[in-house]
């Protein structure tokens, strides 16, 4: 007698083998229904399929069938390793060639060869491209109308404290390349962070040794040419591999709340340099012109004053060149000289009066009297 829960026999029921674990998948049985699928021709004509169907397609051993997959397998491993063997390095890069984490060789512009598979890494750095790093503010959209954006982060970066205890917003552009592609690399761990902070501290330091009208106004460009070579001192102690091409400051203006007010102030100085300046100039040009005025009149005074002295000593020089020929003689050259005075003096005489001793005034009528007479007569 058999049991009623025994297990039928045959392969009726789930269409299993007898003594199988449903629960077990047989690798071999579904490899072949694959292989039976994809390399023997639908049906047998009749409707029914599988492997004795009537008028199937050829049996292909299984043989074959590895070797096909194993190949294609194969070809795809080379393709790859094709591809991956090969690189390109742009015109303003180098390349480093990094071989289980080692570098293993540095290349320039160009195609080159590297161990394929993952062996060799290739990391591609600009040495040719002056890279910048924005603070303060951030590019969305660069060209003829570029477009900026201040979020909160560029807003905390720009506010800064000045010598004076006073708050000013500044902007700034850091322009760099790298010149060391290896230091670059892997000297420094995030270096581009590196030199964020490192920028951030020294400008922060330099603008709060000074006052807040230097950096608005006349310090704008010495303190852009200090923190540059403070930022290259400080990379290069680092090793960092970065050359700072430039800094900039690209705007610095007082905090929103108070801006009107500082441009008031601003515009009262600039009104009151102006001023300095127009009373200089005025000052200049008085000045001058008395300094001028005062040593024409000088000159003119010591001219005066050595003409009359040369005059003098002239005079002098005459009058005593005069005696001497007088005491050589005596009476001669007093009647010389009393005849060249009257020669002098009476022509410019109209009536003459003559004294005598012996009498008191005797009236005397002037030679040219009746000269003139005769001549308003009309005789001569």
């Amino acid at each position: 007698m058999s049991n009623g829960n025994a297990p039928p026999s045959g392969g009726g029921g789930n269409g299993r083998p007898p003594g199988k674990d449903p629960n077990v998948i047989d690798i071999d049985q579904v490899f072949n229904e694959w292989r039976d699928k994809v390399f023997r021709s639908g049906g047998d004509g009749g409707g029914g399929g599988g492997r004795s169907g009537g008028g199937g397609g050829p049996n292909i051993p299984p043989q074959a069938v590895t070797r096909v997959v194993f190949g294609g397998v194969a070809l795809m491993l080379l393709i790859f390793g094709v591809l991956s063997s090969v690189y390109t390095v742009p015109q303003d890069s180098e390349a480093l060639v990094l071989r289980f984490g080692k570098l293993a060789s540095q290349n320039g512009p160009g195609l080159h060869f590297k161990v394929p598979f993952g062996v060799d890494k290739v990391l591609q750095i600009p040495v040719k491209r002056v890279l910048k790093q924005e603070f303060g503010f951030s590019t969305i959209s660069a060209g003829v109308s570029s477009e900026y954006r201040v979020s909160e982060e560029n807003h905390a970066q720009a506010v800064m404290l000045t010598g004076d205890l006073n708050i000013a917003n500044v902007e700034w552009i850091v322009q760099y390349r790298v010149e060391d592609p290896v230091a670059f690399a892997f000297r420094v761990r995030k270096v581009e962070e590196t030199l964020s902070d490192v920028s951030e501290a020294i400008i922060r330091r330099v603008v709060g040794d000074r006052s807040v009208t230097e950096v608005l106004t006349v310090g704008r460009i010495e303190i852009a040419e200090q923190v540059r070579a403070e930022m290259q001192d400080t990379l290069t102690a680092y090793d960092t591999g970065i050359e700072i091409v430039t800094v900039q400051l690209q705007d610095v203006r007082p905090p929103g709340p108070v801006e009107d007010s500082f441009n008031e102030v601003n515009e009262a100085k600039q009104e009151k340099e102006r001023m300095i300046n127009e009373a200089e100039t005025l000052y200049n040009q008085a000045i001058p012109a008395a300094q001028g005025e005062s040593a024409r009149a000088i000159a003119e005074a010591e001219g005066y004053a050595l003409d009359r002295v040369n005059r003098s000593q002239g005079d002098a020089n005459r009058f005593n060149a005069m005696y001497e020929e007088y005491k050589k003689a005596k009476a001669v050259t007093r009647r010389r000289i009393y005849l060249e005075t009257m020669n002098e003096v009476l022509p410019n005489v109209g009536r003459l009066i003559v004294l005598d001793a012996d009498t008191p005034v005797t009236p005397f009528i002037g030679f040219d009297e009746p000269r003139k007479a005769a001549v308003a007569a009309g005789g001569k």
